[in-house]
């Protein structure tokens, strides 16, 4: 099994909305990814905390395939690409690990 997380930093404003606003929007958006894509086993979205400090990522994603070759079915999938069109007009950083669970 495979766990990908990666972390995104959001700009303060982008899109005409806040970047906890644009966090939200890319939580639902990544969280209806699942059942339209097969491969993805299991999905977990965290935007960060109003009280938190301002410097953290704003989102963080968590999934599970059963393989690296699934998680390149899921990365080239016509739904996940929707997603990062909208992630890419309002992102700043990325920072990404995936490892064997």
């Amino acid at each position: 099994m495979v766990r990908h997380v990666v972390m995104f930093r959001f700009a303060e404003e982008a899109e005409g909305r806040s970047a906890a606003e644009n966090g939200m929007i890319a939580k639902e958006m990544l969280l209806a990814l699942k059942g339209k894509i097969s491969e993805l086993k299991a999905i977990e979205v965290g935007v960060n905390m109003a009280e938190a400090d301002a410097g953290n990522y704003t989102v963080c994603l968590t999934c599970d395939f059963d393989s690296m070759e699934d998680l390149s079915v899921y990365a080239v999938h016509p739904e996940h690409l929707k997603v990062v069109e909208f992630i890419k007009k309002v992102n700043t950083s990325r920072a990404c690990v995936d490892y064997t669970i």
